[in-house]
């Protein structure tokens, strides 16, 4: 009966979090079902305190990184970076979708997954009119890249970041294990994606006028290429990421007399809410049920067929539970192996590429295209998930697999 009630509080907040009643933030109803998980008895005020202590610092970090990457947008980096892609493809459809990839893998990898689909979204999507191509390309590869491209740094995705506080790896250990796999995926994404759009990026269409170039943003980027850099020297060092991100954004922030609203509210700090209310709910369903039935399926060894099934189980799961509480629900049970651990980040972070529902990133450029005017049709996303899917989670495990043979870890 505990693992009923666990389950419906938990599919109940899932169910909130996709529909989004009135605009709702999702912590609207994850927070009363952790406080009600609580009340029940179904997670004890320890555990969930404990849960809420570590989950804190990361998603501390979550809030820096939102708030550094909105600030990047007021320097007009993303801006920026739509002219440079313009300026690359010469007004060629493929070479647009090329540059696109880059712009979008680049973005999501540094700056999170969320930048890629609130703030470079709506430049592709302006950036393809601006030089005559078809939209239709660009915008899925900000969808998919969100997901898929945020495997190579721990800051990259939320999912990264619980996986890293678990792992126990430094941060360029981390970085160099994934740095294989994230190409490999990216790879296996253009490849298809050129098939599947091989009619739109055939077709020239008027282009609209130009809005000029202006120059580069030399400030924001060099803020943002030093705050990287600090997030690996910082951590050996015993200093969270979060510090850095921080003052990454206090850096940007000064120039610009940001007011101290604007700052709270770019943080999100309703979704953060969700986050760490989130964490108690799953933690239900663990406790009652869940943690022992995937211990008892996930494999005990990292080799090929280990990291395969790993993946393949967190692709899984994504998609029926979303990725985050996926991660979460997985983390304890691979977290002490470190090469499952990562197979399950890219499980976890190519697999939404399939569904609408597999993650948070993916629903949230469903509602900006649908603002601009260019819905995406839900066969398009079904099809080109079925696609891409699973060859770039095959590709992402081989090249993990070889990763950590060179890294000398065997399990």
């Amino acid at each position: 009966m505990s693992l009923i009630v666990a389950a419906v509080l938990l599919a109940a907040v899932l169910v909130f979090a996709v529909v989004r009643p009135r605009g709702l933030p999702e912590a609207v109803a994850a927070v009363p079902a952790a406080a009600l998980a609580i009340a029940l008895g179904l997670v004890s005020w320890d555990d969930a305190w404990a849960e809420f202590r570590e989950l804190g610092p990361t998603v501390g970090f979550l809030a820096a990184i939102l708030l550094l990457a909105h600030l990047a947008d007021e320097h007009g980096v993303f801006q920026y970076a739509g002219r440079a892609a313009a300026r690359i493809s010469r007004g060629d459809p493929p070479r647009l979708l090329v540059a696109v990839f880059v712009t979008a893998a680049l973005t999501t990898a540094f700056l999170s997954l969320d930048a890629t689909v609130v703030l470079l979204t709506p430049v592709v999507l302006a950036t393809a009119a601006r030089v005559g191509a078809r939209a239709r390309p660009s915008a899925f590869a900000s969808a998919h890249l969100a997901n898929s491209a945020s495997l190579l740094l721990p800051v990259s995705n939320l999912t990264n970041l619980l996986a890293f506080a678990a792992s126990g790896l430094g941060f360029l250990a981390f970085t160099g294990l994934m740095t294989l796999p994230w190409l490999a995926v990216i790879v296996v994404e253009y490849l298809v994606f050129r098939l599947y759009f091989r009619a739109d990026l055939r077709v020239r269409e008027q282009p609209r006028p130009d809005a000029g170039n202006g120059p580069a943003p030399a400030y924001a980027l060099t803020v943002l290429g030093l705050t990287l850099a600090g997030f690996a020297v910082v951590h050996p060092l015993g200093v969270h990421p979060a510090w850095g991100a921080v003052t990454g954004a206090a850096f940007l922030a000064v120039p610009h007399r940001v007011p101290p609203r604007t700052l709270i509210r770019e943080a999100n700090l309703p979704f953060c809410a969700f986050v760490l209310a989130l964490g108690v709910v799953v933690l239900a369903v663990q406790q009652h049920g869940l943690e022992s039935f995937l211990a008892a399926i996930v494999p005990h060894h990292a080799d090929l067929l280990g990291l395969l099934a790993v993946a393949f189980l967190g692709a899984v799961l994504a998609n029926l539970l979303n990725n985050l509480p996926a991660t979460l629900a997985l983390l304890p049970v691979v977290e002490a192996r470190p090469g499952l651990l990562l197979a399950m980040l890219i499980g976890v972070n190519v697999g939404p590429n399939l569904t609408y529902v597999g993650s948070l990133a993916t629903l949230l450029w469903r509602q900006i295209l649908h603002t601009h005017d260019a819905a995406p049709h839900p066969r398009d996303f079904l099809r080109l998930g079925v696609l891409t899917v699973p060859p770039a989670l095959v590709a992402g495990v081989l090249a993990l697999w070889v990763s950590l043979r060179l890294a000398g870890i065997a399990d």
